[in-house]
């Protein structure tokens, strides 16, 4: 099994029983999810934004408009990204002790922009059937315009940590015997129907790549 090496940055300090530095661990998560947090700096101040996400082996990649600030911005500079998904709400006996249930990674390096117009589509490609296993055979082609106007850039997985909080409430010994119900409520993210544009064609119906998320850890929609 591969493991990350643990550096100042990645080291989980605050409830280190809770940290994995294991390849599997670490790819599942973010396999698990497709959106994600990118922190960066311009001009000495903060900046983090959300966007999409898919892996690639060791890789992470995302894009965006070439006109994107942020994609500029980190393009060769260090970046930071995090991933988490929430799986439940922990109520406990006193307010101290909720928590939430967890799995969060952290990654640290440096992207770098895919410069070959052939691994562009490759990659945007990827990143449809990422999330619609088999939709991209259903598209028009994408053109030079589109390709053009596009960034994807690519972070190696190098350094990167992981952290897990499952199970139930950890209260005060003394606090057990109080009669307050405590427990988890338990998360999930779920599809629905699919809602159809209002300019579809006569007979025009969705294919079963917009219903198999089950490799995203999604659900569908319990009946009311």
């Amino acid at each position: 099994m591969t493991h990350f090496a643990k550096t100042e940055k990645t080291r989980v300090r605050r409830k280190p029983d809770r940290s994995h530095y294991d390849a599997d661990t670490v790819y599942a998560i973010l396999d698990a999810g497709f959106i994600c947090h990118v922190g960066y700096v311009i001009d000495g101040k903060p900046y983090v934004t959300p966007t999409c996400y898919w892996r690639e082996g060791d890789r992470i990649y995302w894009h965006g408009s070439h006109a994107s600030r942020m994609l500029r911005a980190v393009e060769g500079k260090p970046a930071c990204v995090t991933v988490t998904h929430i799986d439940g709400l922990v109520a406990a006996r006193s307010g101290f002790h909720h928590s939430v249930n967890y799995r969060s990674v952290m990654l640290f390096g440096k992207p770098h922009k895919v410069e070959d117009s052939r691994d562009k589509l490759r990659a945007l490609e990827n990143f449809i059937e990422r999330i619609y296993p088999g939709r991209w055979r259903e598209l028009r082609s994408v053109t030079k315009k589109e390709l053009k106007a596009t960034t994807v850039l690519h972070m190696p997985i190098a350094e990167a940590s992981a952290k897990i909080r499952s199970g139930g409430p950890v209260d005060d010994k003394e606090d057990y015997a109080l009669p307050v119900w405590a427990g988890v409520v338990p998360l999930a993210l779920i599809h629905r129907t699919p809602v159809p544009d209002s300019r579809l064609p006569r007979g025009a119906r969705p294919s079963s790549c917009l219903f198999d998320f089950a490799r995203l850890g999604m659900a569908p929609a319990h009946p009311a």
